[in-house]
């Protein structure tokens, strides 16, 4: 273990950082439970996807692909594609976490965006601030999505027909407020530009949830421009 790995920090610093991700992006869930039962998962399907698959843009794209009469395959691919960048992730915190054995595997289900983002900022203050970062919002991202997923489920449940309400348009609407964020530079804009062309032209000929997934080649172009 390094002499960085060893040097003392703020916790209620670190914590503050923690919550004041965990606990708004947490709340979202309830968009989720919503937006799945609207779909016509039940409430213990929703609350499963949270629990097991726990990655908000996989799960919305799981329930969208379903909801639009896509294959369970097609959802499943979908929403694998858009959890490739957990396995990057991974590469990046193996080396500063250290974990073995059920830590590590535990650590994994708690590897997503906010938690990876706010372990890096912590890097001015350490190794040991980083995986604390990493902790402490993961869990609290996974603790607040899962209830309040549970609450959004069981509202959205107890109001009728969810698309009397506008919950039917809540999956295209969740979904692009968390890729809209991202969309940080022109190249990202131009690349989610012309994915929405491609998937929109490819929907009267291919069944639902294949013309998202043919969007990679988009990825690989910009990529390969980048290079």
């Amino acid at each position: 273990m390094g002499q960085n790995s060893r040097v003392s920090f703020d916790r209620r610093a670190v914590l503050r950082d923690s919550l004041s991700v965990s606990l708004p992006v947490g709340t979202y869930g309830a968009a989720f439970g919503a937006a799945s039962v609207a779909a016509g998962f039940s409430v213990i399907q929703t609350c499963a996807l949270s629990l097991l698959l726990f990655s908000g843009a996989s799960q919305f794209a799981v329930v969208g692909v379903m909801a639009a009469g896509g294959s369970a395959l097609s959802a499943i691919a979908t929403g694998g594609l858009l959890g490739i960048r957990n396995g990057l992730y991974a590469l990046r915190m193996a080396p500063i976490l250290r974990f073995t054995g059920i830590k590590k595997f535990s650590a994994a289900q708690i590897t997503i965006d906010e938690s990876i983002g706010v372990a890096l900022s912590q890097e001015t203050r350490g190794e040991s601030a980083m995986r604390f970062g990493f902790l402490s919002t993961g869990i609290g991202v996974f603790i607040f999505w899962n209830f309040f997923t549970l609450v959004g489920a069981v509202s959205a449940s107890s109001i009728g027909n969810p698309s009397m309400w506008g919950l039917d348009a809540a999956v295209p609407a969740a979904f692009l407020g968390l890729l809209w964020p991202r969309l940080d530079s022109m190249k990202k804009k131009y690349a989610a530009l012309a994915s929405a062309i491609l998937a929109l032209g490819l929907t009267p000929f291919l069944p639902a949830g294949l013309p998202i997934i043919a969007t990679v080649v988009i990825a690989l172009f910009f990529g390969w421009r980048s290079r």
